[in-house]
């Protein structure tokens, strides 16, 4: 059995994180194809809340080693304030100083084949590219979404860190994976000269969770209930839109809006959700509730009757990983986002057009009044593109790519 460190800042028992996801189901079915993985994450104080409800998916007998890292914001600052410095590339930085010589024993103690480290935190690159300079190993560096873009992150001082640390990693990571196909086009082009080591792995759903989680009554008996699980970002997930149409329901096709109800599952900016509300006078169709365990959300999921999509033009090259559980709970998915991004294809290519515009309050009334009077019309997946979004294949292809890793760096 061969090994990989992987260093990882969201893993369990941290709480709100759908990116965990990813790194834990790398870590459960990494040993059925030949890899055992170290795991390299932080103290679990250093998150902003905790849930024990995944510790059990955790392998027994996997290596989880814990190091501390300190909140910039919460743990440093004084009357909360800070040097910007010490927040750079984010809040967790502090992490680089406990992580790299505790990596540095792991990789003396279990002699790993190779190096993993994904995106975000930053720091885990930043960790990742250290643990390759001194011990040799060759690395991937997960970046999943890209890090420095056009006029993100705003702050100047906090874009020329994520650009360096970027250009470190493409320079010195054997591999470097995103999870969307607009995200590698994007890097092959901005860094021709390593286009062969950049490489998809998307995201997915891990079936086994799923059959724990049972659906049942729909959520709202005799309404039609429209659920968006997951943070709703006031820019990348704007819904302003969404309401405008609800409110345009209202006025101009009633029986249409009688029979909606949009509940929001944990969408952290409840207030900006409430206000929109207020605004287009809906509040009488908007559900607002707090966090629940995995399982119990995707059981959630399971009983709704359509899944939302929100995602704005300036994410066209990220998808949502929440879309990829929506495939499996085989219910009806509506999706707001631009028709030429990723996530608009990946929706149109498991052979649904339930689309419109984030920005385009007209074109998603005219969708909402279309799932009224046809609930499954252009809304529901299909079987080959739900199989083929599982989290066990996607190990597969990690697995895959470390071999080859591996294999180059010996």
């Amino acid at each position: 059995m061969k090994r990989v460190l992987m260093i990882a800042f969201h893993f369990p028992p941290v709480k709100g994180s759908s990116g965990m996801q990813r790194t834990l189901r790398f870590v459960r079915y990494l040993p059925e194809f030949g890899w055992e993985p170290i795991v390299l994450t932080v103290d679990p104080r250093a998150y902003m809340a905790t849930t024990d409800d995944q510790m059990r998916d955790i392998p027994p007998g996997t290596v989880v080693h814990r190091t501390r890292a300190w909140d910039t914001a919460r743990d440093l600052a004084i009357a909360r304030r800070y040097p910007g410095f010490l927040a750079r590339p984010d809040r967790w930085v502090s992490w680089w100083l406990t992580a790299v010589p505790a990596g540095m024993a792991l990789v003396r103690r279990y002699r790993p084949q190779a190096l993993w480290s994904t995106y975000p935190l930053a720091t885990a690159h930043c960790i990742g590219a250290s643990l390759q300079r001194f011990s040799g190993l060759p690395w991937i560096a997960d970046f999943r979404d890209p890090m420095a873009q056009d006029g993100y992150p705003p702050d100047p001082a906090l874009w020329r860190s994520f650009d360096r640390i970027e250009r470190t990693s493409v320079a010195r990571a054997h591999a470097c994976t995103f999870t969307t196909p607009g995200a590698v086009d994007e890097y092959r082009r901005r860094y021709p000269r390593r286009a062969e080591r950049i490489s998809l792995l998307e995201n997915g759903y891990d079936e086994e969770t799923f059959q724990g989680a049972c659906g049942g009554e729909p959520l709202n008996p005799g309404r039609l209930t429209l659920l968006h699980s997951g943070i709703v970002y006031p820019s990348e997930r704007d819904p302003t839109m969404l309401f405008a149409a609800l409110g345009e329901l209202k006025r101009n096709d009633r029986a249409s809006y009688d029979r909606l109800r949009l509940r929001f599952r944990a969408p952290v900016h409840g207030d900006l959700i409430e206000s929109l509300a207020s605004r287009n006078n809906v509040e009488d169709v908007i559900e607002i509730l707090p966090s629940i365990g995995y399982r119990e959300a995707l059981a959630e999921m399971m009983r709704a009757d359509a899944l939302l999509v929100l995602q704005a033009a300036n994410c066209n090259a990220q998808i949502p990983a929440k879309l990829y559980e929506y495939l499996r709970a085989r219910r009806p998915i509506l999706a707001l986002t631009d028709p030429v991004g990723d996530t608009a294809r990946t929706v149109r290519a498991a052979g649904m057009d339930a689309i419109a515009p984030l920005d385009d309050a007209p074109a998603i009334a005219a969708l909402l009044a279309r799932f009224v009077r046809e609930p499954g019309h252009g809304t529901l997946p299909d079987e080959a593109a739900i199989l083929g979004a599982s989290r066990r294949g996607r190990t597969r292809e990690l697995a895959t790519l470390l071999d080859r890793t591996a294999s180059e760096g010996a």
